[in-house]
């Protein structure tokens, strides 16, 4: 059973936000202060618990990264962990706050055109919203609520439920697009959404654990992403059917 499509969720983290610099320069912040606690840790080491965290569906994968390399040890993590806030400001002012994926623009205000409602599904604190604002794009939301303003965060199904109700839709009636399995794609599909997957950064190599978490369309760039969702609306794929292979 299929149903019509009339909105589509965004992550922002990853498809509008490629969050690039961040996760370098997040990356080398965590390394650089392991090693100035004593910590001797390789690149390569690091890469290697980079993609356990990121293949076990760590939730906060910083946090999974740290707890890994430090062994549990609790006073080394709040430490490490205290330098890495202590640096956000000079993340922010490297990347100019928010690094607008190209094409963004064009492609939220082509499916607005098209009658489509846009609404946020985001693991995000609320600056991100001041963010989108100053490039531009917030204004193509109907639902502009975040993680941080709502007070749940993805996986958790009821973050993507808040963003349909107030598009006023049933999940079954939208796209939600985003970067992760863990976070974007499983919930999105156990409530019946159909599920594009932007591939990209930290968790491009995340796979799915069975077909029901599998995406409807994996995409790469904004002008494939516009032809997925032009694709489903004509002909919205069938998304209830996860008890079995599709």
């Amino acid at each position: 059973m299929t149903h019509q499509i009339k909105a589509v969720l965004f992550d922002v983290g990853g498809p509008l936000d490629t969050e690039t610099i961040m996760d370098r320069e997040i990356d080398k912040q965590i390394l650089l202060s392991f090693r100035a606690n004593g910590i001797s840790i390789s690149d390569d080491e690091y890469a290697g618990i980079n993609q356990w965290a990121v293949d076990v569906f760590a939730a906060k994968t910083y946090h999974s990264i740290m707890w890994k390399i430090a062994k549990g040890d609790l006073n080394l993590i709040a430490q490490v962990e205290s330098e890495l806030m202590e640096t956000v400001p000079q993340r922010n002012e490297l990347r100019g706050d928010f690094e607008l994926r190209e094409g963004s623009s064009d492609l939220l205000a082509g499916l607005v055109e098209q009658g489509l409602l846009l609404g946020l599904a985001a693991n995000q604190p609320t600056e991100s919203l001041k963010n989108m604002e100053r490039y531009g794009i917030l204004k193509y939301f109907s639902y502009k609520e975040v993680s941080g303003s709502i007070k749940l965060r993805k996986p958790d199904p009821r973050l993507l439920l808040s963003s349909c109700r107030g598009l006023g839709i049933e999940p079954m009636e939208a796209i939600m697009v985003g970067d992760r399995i863990d976070n974007d794609i499983v919930p999105s599909r156990m409530l019946g959404m159909a599920a594009i997957r932007f591939v990209s950064g930290r968790h491009s190599s995340q796979q799915p654990r069975s077909w029901n978490e599998a995406p409807h369309a994996d995409v790469t760039n904004m002008d494939e992403l516009g032809k997925a969702i032009r694709r489903f609306v004509a002909n919205p794929p069938n998304t209830t059917g996860d008890d079995g292979p599709e």
